[in-house]
């Protein structure tokens, strides 16, 4: 099992990586106590059937830089096949700001390959490659050193297997013609927006039970600043308060030291210093934002006009579409897309692209009276009038 822990071994080996049509990739990481995720290995493979081609790449050794890394990542002449990968890259979008292209997500794969929704690595092990994987090491400390020979063998398999997997998925995307399909869902992975969270967007995330313009503003300067503190310290959100409290200090809107001391659930660091000055900062901006700039929520979910019957009839469809088509329902369309096109909304991602072909036309042919359902035995048929 070899480990690269130098700049000029990593170039070796991308370079002749380099050589071949793609390449395996994983990492493994931390991120309980920090608010970006700390890279603490990466595994690399080669085409092939033996390990001679596979390495673990260990960035906490030395004083290592990924360069080399990413100049393969940029390489569009070898495909750079991930599991799973919107968190691995998240890593080498925050560490510099690259994107491996072309890319191919073996998840998204399988999915549009009737594997069913968000399908496991382990599963895609012993169906494809008919193996199976020793999860021992799976929640291990990756960061201590040294790393056992389990935890190195563990890691190793995420990419060795990953080779047939995606030369399997590959060829059936190929015979079914649905590449377009897999490299549609992967413009949404390589997206910057994707991995970008701006402070003043973070109270979007916060819920809460009142849509009050000010209470709003006040989640909003408070959420944008339990953000930025966290980005500037890379500590979890929840460290500095946690949505619970952040709504309290919303509903308590304190001007002072002496007010913030009655909040119950803020955490004791968050009573002083620099965070208890932040606090009642965002506080008194909330307090001070001007009519025009208040937040106002998206209440386009509370003005739909849910068709009940029709939501029941797309979703008959949309089974008999899975069906059909053997694509995992929740990547065509969610029940809040079935709910909305029932509503008459036609903004949705289920009538978009692929989705579109598969479903999304005669969703809106069903909504319009073209078509009716009937059923044949066990299968549910399109009539079209």
């Amino acid at each position: 099992m070899r480990t690269i822990t130098t700049t000029e071994e990593l170039a070796a080996y991308c370079d002749e990586a380099a050589k071949h049509d793609y390449v395996t990739v994983d990492t493994e990481f931390l991120r309980e106590r920090t608010y970006y995720s700390k890279l603490c290995l990466i595994q690399l493979a080669m085409p092939g059937t033996d390990d001679s081609g596979a390495v673990l790449v260990d960035p906490l050794v030395g004083d290592m830089s990924l360069e080399p890394l990413y100049t393969l990542f940029r390489d569009t002449s070898v495909v750079k096949v991930f599991h799973a990968a919107r968190q691995d890259l998240e890593i080498f979008f925050v560490d510099a700001e690259v994107f491996p292209e072309p890319l191919f997500d073996t998840q998204v794969a399988a999915m549009v390959c009737g594997f069913g929704e968000q399908v496991g690595y382990e599963t895609l092990v012993r169906k494809i490659a008919r193996e199976q994987l020793d999860k021992t090491s799976r929640f291990t400390d990756w960061s201590r050193r040294p790393l056992s020979d389990a935890q190195k063998k563990y890691a190793l398999a995420d990419v060795t297997h990953l080779r047939q997997i995606y030369e399997y998925l590959a060829a059936e995307l190929a015979k079914s013609g649905r590449q377009k399909w897999v490299a549609e869902e992967l413009e949404i992975l390589t997206a910057p927006e994707t991995y970008t969270n701006t402070p003043e967007d973070a109270w979007q995330r916060v819920k809460t039970r009142t849509h009050s313009g000010r209470f709003l503003a006040l989640v909003r300067a408070l959420a944008a600043f339990r953000e930025r503190i966290a980005q500037e310290r890379n500590i979890p959100r929840n460290r500095i308060y946690k949505d619970d409290a952040l709504v309290e200090l919303a509903s308590l809107k304190p001007k002072t030291l002496e007010e913030l001391s009655r909040a119950r659930l803020l955490l004791r660091d968050a009573r002083k210093g620099e965070i208890a000055e932040g606090i009642l900062a965002a506080v008194a901006e909330g307090i001070d934002c001007p009519q025009s700039d208040l937040p106002e929520p998206d209440r386009r979910r509370e003005k739909m006009q849910v068709n009940p019957a029709l939501a029941d009839l797309l979703r008959v469809l949309l089974k008999a579409k899975v069906e059909s088509a053997g694509v995992a329902a929740k990547l065509i369309a969610t029940a809040s897309d079935l709910d909305a096109i029932s509503a008459g909304e036609r903004n949705v991602q289920a009538l978009k692209g692929w989705r579109r072909e598969v479903f999304g036309s005669d969703a809106l042919d069903l909504c319009a009276g073209r078509i009716a359902l009937t059923a044949e035995g066990s299968q549910v048929v399109v009539v079209r009038h």
